[in-house]
């Protein structure tokens, strides 16, 4: 079944609102974590996300493929750049690896800028 990235991560989003209500001091504290690791100091936050991504992949974490992949784009990353960076997943995470690099071809898919679908259909 091919998952609906978009519904998937605002479904997340919405869990991880109630665990900030919940457990706010673990939250802030990890949201600060978030902060400090994007400040761009030697890489730029698009450098980092695709990394995230590459993470995402070889750990196989299907939540932060979908959260890393749509901040890349933000961030204004190729689909040339995000097949480089799941090679290295899956360089690095071997056969599963392989397996979850196909979620994030599918979340990139998914989320890649209106102009750009357009192109593929001509």
């Amino acid at each position: 079944m091919i998952k609906q990235w978009a519904e998937h991560t605002d479904e997340i989003k919405a869990l991880m609102r109630t665990l900030r209500g919940d457990t706010p001091n673990v939250m802030k504290a990890f949201s600060g974590l978030a902060q400090a690791a994007a400040a761009s100091d030697a890489l730029n936050l698009k450098t980092k996300e695709l990394i995230a991504l590459g993470i995402s992949v070889a750990i196989r974490c299907d939540d932060c493929i979908g959260f890393h992949v749509k901040a890349a784009l933000d961030q204004g990353a190729t689909r040339e750049e995000v097949i480089e960076t799941l090679g290295m997943a899956i360089y690095m995470g071997a056969g599963p690896s392989v397996m979850y690099a196909t979620h994030a071809l599918e979340a990139y898919e998914q989320f890649k800028p209106a102009s750009e679908k357009a192109a593929d259909a001509v």
